[in-house]
């Protein structure tokens, strides 16, 4: 056990700054390409307009969610995670994204600000890095399809699925992760998107 823990931090510490395409931004970002990426490419434009005008309302509402708040929107379903100063201010947010055109779903993972913790945040980074790495390795999941956050030894993994059993790979790998209290998957199925590319 003690063995696999090495390994897995140090793939993580090697495979964070080498692998192309390979980030933390998983399919959410600029570096997927579109053949990995199982939506169409109609779905693929839709959920970028959604998540830009999403953003753009965000900051709007204030400059300071620009690095605080992130939003994720696959096929019209929309994640939203980071922290705020106030409870009002998660209100404000979630109320942006249910009146986004072509919303299906709002997921509000955004918590109430607190003192920062170096320590919680530098575990809380390792976590993620781990399980980035555990996805990496698992041949039997695409790991570029998968966007991991985690938040006081919470995992917060949103995605697409090539099947079933590639879902429950996933969740297994967050939770065998030392110090993880709760994994929240937010995981799609490639058969439950809206369009599935031919």
């Amino acid at each position: 056990m003690k063995l696999k823990i090495l390994i897995i931090i140090f793939l993580s510490i090697i495979l964070s700054g080498c692998v192309p395409g390979v980030s933390s931004t998983g399919l959410f970002g600029t570096g997927v390409s579109v053949a990995i990426d199982p939506r169409t490419v109609g779905t693929q434009i839709d959920d970028s307009i959604m998540q830009k005008t999403i953003s753009s309302k965000i900051l709007a509402m204030d400059k300071k969610h620009f690095l605080k708040v992130k939003t994720k929107v696959l096929d019209g379903r929309i994640f939203i995670t980071g922290k705020v100063d106030a409870p009002e201010e998660k209100l404000k947010i979630t109320k942006i994204a249910w009146e986004t055109k072509g919303a299906r779903s709002v997921r509000n993972d955004i918590k109430i600000k607190e003192e920062f913790n170096f320590k919680q945040s530098a575990k809380d980074l390792l976590i993620t890095s781990q399980l980035r790495t555990a996805l990496i390795v698992n041949k039997n999941i695409k790991a570029t399809n998968y966007q991991i956050d985690t938040y006081k030894k919470k995992i917060y993994v949103y995605g697409i699925a090539l099947t079933d059993e590639e879902k429950e790979m996933v969740i297994s790998e967050a939770k065998e992760i030392l110090d993880v209290e709760d994994v929240v998957a937010s995981i799609l199925l490639l058969e439950d998107l809206r369009i599935q590319k031919n």
